[in-house]
Order: structure tokens, then C-alpha cells, then sequence
């Protein structure tokens, strides 16, 4: 029984750890942002996207999700 009970408990850590940034990520807003002006650091809205997460959480989103998630947000103008 001990043995289960410990099983359980390292799987569980290695699922919360092995999410990273995904884990229940609430992304910051860019989507009332225009590229490439003081508003958005003169970077565009993927990588200021990027650099906000990263200042938030220390981790790094990649390109493709970043443009990902600047579509899905500029989608709902």
C-alpha cells in the first residue's frame, strides 16, 4: 500500500512538472496592440506576446504558439 501511495505521488509531480507553461496559462493580452509601436515595446505582437509571458513566468513560448494565440485573440475584434 505504501508503495502505491508513493507511485501515485511521483506520477503526480512529474505530470504537474512536465506541463510547464501550458498548465492552466492565462496569456496576457496583445489584441488592442498595433505591431511595431511604443505600445508593444516597437516589437511585434508575437514576440511582445513572448516577452510578457516570459517576464511573467520566466518561461519561453515559442513563435508558432505565440502566433497561435495572437490569431485566436484578434479573431474576437
Amino acid at each position: 500500500m505504501r508503495k502505491l501511495a508513493v507511485l501515485v505521488l511521483v506520477l503526480g509531480l512529474c505530470a504537474v512538472v512536465s506541463s510547464g507553461v501550458a498548465f492552466a496559462q492565462q496569456y496576457p493580452s496583445v489584441a488592442n496592440l498595433r505591431s511595431f509601436r511604443p505600445e508593444a515595446n516597437f516589437m511585434s505582437l508575437p514576440g511582445y506576446l513572448r516577452y510578457l509571458v516570459h517576464q511573467q513566468s520566466g518561461e519561453w513560448v515559442t513563435r508558432a504558439e505565440a502566433v497561435r494565440i495572437v490569431a485566436q485573440q484578434t479573431a474576437g475584434r
